[in-house]
């Protein structure tokens, strides 16, 4: 579908023009009329589908106009107030929401915007009051600053038409659906609630049932990864992790590199160890201040580093073209978070390269992942003739990942025979129950 098959306004389509945007993706063809029909709307939708422009383009169309009829009824939206409110999970998400808002709004000089996220000094705090003082007519916030805004009685919500939340499941990850509630019970009950997630868990569907009036729901299947990307793992150890990184850095020469991993605290490790190889890294987690992620990314982007240690922060909502390789230090637990992570290659019509790095007690996740795929993730033998665990496929009765050590294979299921090294274990005594369990904590 073309955007002028949609009711925009003449100045949204002036900078759709001016952009070169011209033919819809499946998630804004679906979208973008529902809201502009003031419909509550839930979208299920990845990363990379155009989701963002899917709620900014009709939000802005009708701020723009000043009203908008749904049915027989028109809602004017207050020139002097916030008029929507859009939550975002990160800072680095609110940037690139604020930096497309600036795009789409070209034309649209009487609406004004205010991105709104900690990790900010008090001068672009009393920038933010000021400007939500004065009405702002689109808030771009993280949960947290917005609370903080609000508990200060810096904001009224009073009159707010649209509340959109993008990439709600993330949101919920991170602990926000308290801060989410509480805003959203700040809202009049005629506010249009249109929420975006990438994955629908349970806790999404009861937000949705919680916050939305009878919405359209739109579901894009999430897609597969890009035939260009090639993917490879190394079934290994935990403790071989950093000798198979010191090794793909020196034979490989990897750079415009991304490696995931899911903890802070890993990812501090991962870096310090790059670092002692000579490796030109850097870090990228939730500890670093704004001033400090805004940094580590402009550095990154530009060049002057090569690698990036990151946890999931950076697999949604940072667009970064030229990632030549990522690598998952660990297998995420959901399908769709591998979808994202290594969706940051092979961007742009370029090739790309995605190595997961799969411990023992990881196998049945990334066993799940290649029943998604639908594909057999090439395994790669490891290097310097260490030995890991072993691959199989799950057992089609019991649905369980089964591994051992190289050399070591149990028999045939036929054979009634157990050798002297696969005989059943003895119960454990007590003391011997009371000494594992110490040592496991």
């Amino acid at each position: 579908m073309d955007f002028y098959d949609l009711d925009l306004n003449d100045h949204a389509l002036d900078a759709l023009d001016a952009m070169n945007f011209t033919t819809c993706t499946p998630v804004q063809e679906k979208c973008i009329p529902e809201i502009l029909k003031g419909r509550d709307v839930l979208g299920v939708a990845q990363t990379g589908t155009g989701k963002t422009a899917a709620y900014l383009l009709p939000v802005l169309s009708m701020l723009d106009d000043g009203s908008a009829f749904f049915g027989d009824t028109e809602k004017v939206f207050p020139e002097d107030a916030i008029n929507c409110v859009i939550m975002s999970p990160t800072r680095e998400l609110a940037q690139q929401i604020d930096q497309a808002m600036q795009g789409f709004a070209y034309y649209m000089p009487s609406v004004s915007s205010l991105a709104v996220y900690g990790g900010n000094d008090g001068n672009r705090y009393d920038q933010e009051y000021k400007s939500m003082r004065m009405g702002a007519d689109m808030i771009i916030a993280t949960p947290g600053r917005l609370r903080s805004h609000i508990n200060m009685g810096n904001v009224d919500l009073s009159k707010v038409s649209f509340f959109i939340l993008d990439e709600a499941d993330r949101m919920l990850d991170m602990g926000f659906s308290d801060d989410i509630l509480s805003i959203a019970k700040l809202l009049p009950p005629t506010c249009q609630t249109i929420m975006f997630s990438a994955t629908m868990p349970h806790k999404i569907e009861e937000l949705a049932r919680t916050l939305l009036k009878n919405p359209a729901v739109i579901k894009l299947a999430v897609s597969k990864p890009a035939e260009k990307i090639h993917q490879m793992a190394y079934v290994c150890h935990e403790t071989q992790k950093l000798r198979i990184l010191n090794h793909l850095f020196k034979n490989d020469e990897l750079k415009r590199v991304i490696i995931f991993s899911s903890s802070k605290l890993k990812v501090k490790d991962i870096n310090r160890s790059l670092k002692a190889m000579h490796v030109n890294c850097d870090e990228m987690h939730s500890d670093l201040s704004q001033a400090e992620r805004d940094e580590v990314m402009y550095r990154f982007k530009s060049g002057q580093v090569d690698v990036l240690v990151a946890t999931d922060i950076v697999a949604r909502g940072i667009d970064i073209d030229d990632i030549a390789t990522v690598i998952n230090f660990d297998v995420p637990h959901d399908c769709e978070d591998y979808v994202h992570r290594i969706g940051r290659t092979a961007r742009a019509e370029r090739d790309g390269k995605a190595i997961t790095l799969v411990r023992g007690w990881e196998i049945r996740d990334f066993i799940k992942i290649e029943q998604f795929l639908e594909k057999t993730v090439e395994k790669v033998p490891l290097p310097n003739g260490m030995e890991g665990p072993e691959y199989r496929p799950m057992h089609k009765k019991s649905h369980r990942a089964v591994f051992h050590r190289h050399g070591h294979g149990n028999k045939s299921q036929g054979s009634k025979n157990r050798s002297d090294n696969h005989r059943k274990p003895q119960k454990k005594t007590k003391n011997e129950q009371r000494r594992s369990a110490h040592k496991k904590e």
